[in-house]
């Protein structure tokens, strides 16, 4: 199990990182490391379903004067020496009997599991990256796996003087503290300084760590790995157990979303706004729906709500602007402007051409008014409804050329769209005609 395959590697990273032979082993990491911070204690910080840490000790059991914890951790010893492997004493793996939800994970092979795999799976299991939607992520990746085990002591702390807070939650734990540190308000002196920049939820009447939303997790990466692919694991461990497979991050596409967020993020009329980009940022895919894409790129950070405007989502009795009127929709506009432009393979000129192009819209609307001597206000928004919500490369040309027709002073500008938009692969079209519509609703807005 994979599982297995990040304890055993963070294992090596313990080793030496700390000076230790070879043969200090997962079960050693388990006895002296994981057991006294997870489990000896009523509140653990990790579950696994059914094991022997969530199994009940009668008082006949504790007899010899051990400690309930100390119970567990012998029965949970002695399950694994007489080889009864299952997702209880092995994290991720099936179930012990072929009746049992994830019994499709049993194989009739012989297959040789050793005591030091099965430990090194809670040590994985310890590490993983819980999300959205129930989903957890695994990276190989020696940085990411040192700083999500220098968290668990933090957990412990923060657990024990938090009063009616949810345990069993190191995964949820785990994509809040990588945020935290990969971010700008990490204080590498002061790491207490997460407690303050936490905020909890309340679920049936108890607090309890939110789960971190996906997106944010990929904005952490990519300032720690602005040029890199990182490849996660990605499943979900439950009654039935779920593997979405290995998914390879496209950090650098990530990154230069983020460099153009820098660029264009504050506006110079309305100044800094109060929250970060990545804290307001939310996508149109969860994650589930984000992995199916095959890799994490540009493409799974689609802003959420954004093809609410888009011509190819909507229909002609449809036709949807977005307003940009309170400090939200200012956001909002920002956000969807800098993906498309991303998308657009940053070309900034084809930005600017939609700023002109949506200038000569208005223009076009005023020359129109005034001939018409107000008459002609439907008429005037017709028009450039027509060419703002355009459905095909063909439709949108046929529109620009009668507003070639009406509007003269517009025809080199004209000209260098119809030029783009040819150049443009067709998945990208709909994308340059929304950004003119947003260029052309914020010009409408400011007037």
């Amino acid at each position: 199990m994979y599982t297995s395959y990040i304890g055993n590697n963070f294992l090596k990273i313990y080793r030496q990182r700390n000076n230790l032979p070879d043969e200090y082993s997962a079960i050693d990491f388990f006895n002296e490391v994981m057991f006294p911070l997870f489990y000896n204690d009523e509140e653990h910080l990790m579950h696994v379903h059914g094991s022997s840490f969530f199994q009940k000790v009668s008082d006949k059991d504790l007899v010899s004067g051990k400690s309930k914890q100390q119970f567990q951790l012998e029965r949970l010893h002695r399950d694994i020496e007489n080889k009864k492997i299952s997702g209880s004493t092995y994290v991720g793996y099936a179930a012990e009997t072929l009746d049992a939800t994830t019994s499709g994970q049993v194989t009739s092979l012989n297959v040789s599991i050793n005591s030091d795999e099965i430990y090194s799976s809670w040590i994985g299991q310890a590490l993983a990256i819980g999300v959205s939607g129930g989903y957890a992520m695994q990276i190989n990746e020696d940085n990411v796996l040192w700083t999500l085990y220098e968290g668990w002591e933090y957990y412990r702390r923060y657990l024990s003087q938090t009063p009616n807070l949810k345990d069993k939650q190191i995964e949820t734990w785990n994509g809040q503290w990588l945020n935290y540190c990969f971010g700008k308000n990490f204080d590498r002196n002061n790491k207490d300084s997460f407690f303050n920049y936490l905020k909890l939820k309340i679920v049936q009447g108890n607090l309890a760590i939110p789960t971190i939303d996906w997106v944010k997790i990929i904005f952490a990466l990519s300032r720690q790995y602005p040029n890199q692919v990182l490849t996660a694991y990605a499943y979900n461990l439950s009654q039935t157990n779920t593997t979405l497979g290995f998914i390879n991050i496209i950090l650098p596409k990530v990154k230069s979303l983020i460099l153009l967020k820098e660029l264009l993020y504050v506006l110079p009329e309305n100044g800094q706004y109060e929250k970060e980009f990545e804290e307001v940022y939310s996508t149109y895919y969860h994650f589930l729906n984000a992995c199916k894409l095959g890799i994490i790129g540009l493409k799974a950070l689609e802003p959420d709500k954004l093809r609410d405007y888009m011509p190819n989502y909507t229909s002609k009795y449809k036709i949807k602007y977005l307003k940009i009127k309170t400090k939200e929709d200012i956001i909002n506009f920002t956000i969807y402007k800098i993906w498309i432009i991303a998308m657009l393979n940053n070309k900034k000129e084809l930005n600017a051409l939609a700023e002109q192009v949506a200038q000569l819209l208005i223009d076009l609307e005023n020359e129109i008014g005034k001939s018409e001597s107000g008459r002609g206000k439907s008429s005037q928004s017709r028009i450039s409804e027509d060419f703002l919500f355009s459905k095909s490369v063909k439709e949108f040309i046929e529109n620009l050329t009668n507003l070639m027709k009406k509007y003269s002073l517009g025809a080199e500008v004209f000209k260098k769209v119809k030029d783009a938009v040819i150049e443009l692969p067709s998945d990208l079209f709909s994308l340059f005609v929304t950004l003119i519509q947003f260029e052309y609703q914020f010009k409408k807005s400011n007037k």
